[in-house]
């Protein structure tokens, strides 16, 4: 089957921002998000889940244990399990990226409070 963000199951987290399920197994997940400007997600780590982002459009600001680093359209980041980390949309247009996580993050989100 092909899928796409036409297709594929559709959730909302954060302040607007969407994520589209693209394939969702034990093993792996893969979602296209969109993050509008000015916006993040809360500080958080994965036991077990690494993720891999691929920005499609826009520049992402990623901050992965207190180290910041910016990721331009068509480059990628790895966060490896037990890393500190969040997303930021810290220009003036949205951003749309791949994130590709093994396994899933499902039941494997610690958010941390600040």
């Amino acid at each position: 089957m092909i899928h796409s963000k036409n297709n594929s199951e559709h959730y909302t987290w954060g302040n607007q921002c969407d994520s589209w399920i693209l394939k969702n197994t034990r093993d792996l997940s893969i979602k296209q998000e969109k993050m509008p400007a000015a916006t993040s997600e809360k500080l958080h780590f994965h036991k077990v889940a690494e993720q891999f982002f691929y920005i499609l459009k826009g520049e992402a600001v990623f901050y992965i244990n207190e180290r910041k680093f910016l990721v331009n359209q068509g480059e990628s980041i790895s966060v490896e399990p037990g890393a500190k980390h969040f997303i930021s949309n810290e220009s003036t247009e949205e951003i749309e990226f791949l994130v590709i996580s093994n396994p899933p993050t499902d039941h494997d989100r610690i958010e941390i409070k600040e």
